[in-house]
């Protein structure tokens, strides 16, 4: 990533408190490569490849989920907002309860998540682990699924409370993950999910 130097005065010489909008549009600005997932987490700019397993492992999450979920209750690589300071999510997969409404500004509010997946990127694995986790418990999201194709393991973190999770599995590629229990209501498999 490049900030050319105006960009820098800019933001050196703005009063105004920094705000997730602001940030947003100095990435729309941005020569982001094409192929990259851009998200904010804690008020740093990450950007990532997408890899063709990762899309493979979205696409297979998503096509399981729409027997529960109709099209328009889910997002990927959509900008959601959760607590924290500066946090603008692109998740990789996420499902919404029903009568989820997008707020007036036209984005999903984070209080109607139900499901989210992450996909691990190497560069970005310490946010999905770490940070992200964190603001998904705080926000109260009651299953947060962690799909890592580096060592063929998934982790599924439920049982939000005083913001986090409680409970957590961690089953290998193959093994089915057990989401009955939360608001998904659905057992997902993952024999196809490839590995990196």
């Amino acid at each position: 990533m490049t900030v050319v130097q105006t960009d820098r005065i800019e933001m050196a010489d703005s009063d105004d408190e920094l705000t997730l909008d602001a940030m947003f549009e100095w990435i729309e600005k941005m020569p982001v490569p094409e192929g990259y997932k851009t998200e904010i987490v804690g008020g740093n700019i990450f950007m990532a490849p997408q890899r063709q397993v990762h899309f493979e492992i979205i696409l297979d999450l998503i096509e399981q989920l729409r027997t529960k979920y109709p099209r328009k209750r889910m997002a990927s690589d959509v900008r959601i907002d959760f607590p924290g300071h500066l946090n603008g999510f692109a998740c990789d997969v996420v499902a919404m309860k029903d009568g989820a409404a997008r707020d007036d500004k036209g984005r999903w509010r984070y209080e109607d998540v139900e499901f989210v997946a992450e996909v691990i990127s190497k560069g970005t694995a310490p946010n999905d682990y770490g940070s992200k986790k964190a603001a998904f418990a705080a926000a109260g999201v009651p299953a947060y699924l962690i799909v890592d194709p580096y060592t063929g393991k998934w982790h599924l973190h439920t049982l939000p409370k005083d913001d986090e999770y409680h409970g957590t599995v961690t089953f290998d590629f193959g093994d089915e993950v057990d989401l009955t229990q939360t608001p998904v209501g659905l057992t997902l498999t993952t024999d196809d999910f490839p590995r990196d």
